[in-house]
C-alpha cells in the first residue's frame, strides 16, 4: 500500500515539474531561450511571448524577431 501512494505522488510530483510558468521569467530570458523549448511547452511560451510583444523595447523585438527563425525550425 505504501509504495502505490508513494508511486502516486512521485507521478504528481513530476507532472507538477513538469509544467514551466513563463509568466515568472523576464523578458530577456524568455528571448533567449527561443529555440529551446520542449514541444509541450512551445504554446504557452508562446502565447507568453506575444502577450508581452505590445511592451517590448525596440531592442527586444529586434531579438525576438531574429530568434523567430529558431522557433520555425
Amino acid at each position: 500500500m505504501k509504495k502505490i501512494v508513494f508511486s502516486l505522488l512521485f507521478m504528481v510530483a513530476i507532472a507538477l515539474a513538469a509544467k514551466v510558468d513563463y509568466s515568472s521569467m523576464s523578458t530577456e530570458e524568455l528571448l533567449a531561450m527561443m529555440g529551446y523549448i520542449p514541444a509541450k511547452n512551445i504554446n504557452s511560451f508562446r502565447q507568453e511571448l506575444n502577450n508581452r510583444l505590445q511592451t517590448m523595447s525596440p531592442k527586444e523585438k529586434k531579438i525576438y524577431k531574429k530568434n523567430l527563425r529558431k522557433m520555425k525550425k
